[in-house]
């Protein structure tokens, strides 16, 4: 096993802890769904998802850095910078592009299918931050591949961001709060669980907004930030209306049929998303 996996494997299993273990001593909310339900669906498609990476993309995106580097292809390559400058400048543009895909995968309605079974999630705690549909990984994975070829971003970059990306997910989708004190310095640079909580509201305009996973900046840069929800921190409805808190919702097959199904009439909020989304 390549050792970048071990160091991804490493730190997403040691930051999952950390999370899990925090929730548990401190919870920012009580949840609607015991654990017991809900994990076992969320945790299980971080499994098939791991599993399709390496049976269709097995490269992935720092096999596409590697090639970029030994043919010095991309932006980078072309630019006789330092090492650490061109990190950087990857980091960012990786980061960047993962703010504008989450954007389009609201906006655009035949994405927002498949984003919205992370949303459909009634509750709110790290595996949600592992809670995503097979074909928005695959998707996800090749928008970074293509990033990184056009600008040859080195795939030490690409590899601290995969880690830092993974981890960010886990920490802002926490069922836990920051002290006061320090949630707003922290929010000026990352991502916190105030802040991506708003995303995760059953409000359209608070669900578009706030789609930075890890470097906050994003957001306040295109426009698309909301500092407070308007129910109040403890007062979010989180999940979707048109899919409720209930046991069939926590089924791993239901999960993964969402984006092949509309909800049903009586809860006729997607039709309403989807045009939400589609207008942001």
């Amino acid at each position: 096993m390549p050792a970048e996996v071990w160091w991804r494997l490493g730190c997403f299993v040691g930051v999952l802890a950390i999370m899990l273990l925090w929730e548990r001593l401190n919870p920012k909310r009580k949840s609607r769904l015991p654990a017991k339900r809900r994990w076992p669906a969320n945790l299980g498609i971080v499994a098939i998802n791991t599993v399709l990476l390496r049976l269709l993309i097995p490269a992935g995106a720092i096999g596409a850095a590697l090639w970029a580097e030994q043919t010095g292809f991309g932006l980078l390559a072309g630019l006789d910078w330092p090492l650490a400058l061109n990190l950087v400048l990857g980091f960012l543009i990786l980061d960047c592009t993962i703010y504008w895909q989450h954007r389009m995968f609201h906006r655009i309605p035949l994405l927002w299918r498949i984003h919205r079974m992370h949303h459909a999630d009634a509750d709110f705690d790290a595996t949600t931050g592992l809670r995503f549909h097979p074909l928005e990984i695959l998707l996800s994975m090749l928008i970074k591949i293509g990033v990184v070829v056009v600008f040859g971003i080195p795939a030490l970059a690409v590899l601290i961001f995969e880690i830092v990306l993974n981890a960010t997910s886990l920490f802002n989708h926490g069922n836990v709060a920051l002290p006061s004190r320090i949630e707003w310095p922290v929010r000026r640079l990352i991502v916190t669980q105030e802040m991506h909580r708003i995303h995760h509201s059953q409000l359209p305009h608070e669900t578009n907004s706030n789609y930075s996973f890890n470097l906050s900046v994003w957001d306040r840069l295109f426009r698309s930030y909301t500092a407070r929800p308007e129910a109040g921190s403890d007062g979010i409805n989180i999940g979707l209306k048109e899919y409720p808190a209930v046991r069939e919702s926590t089924k791993l097959s239901y999960l993964l049929a969402i984006p092949f199904r509309q909800p049903k009439q009586a809860d006729a909020g997607s039709d309403s998303q989807d045009k939400d989304a589609s207008k942001q």
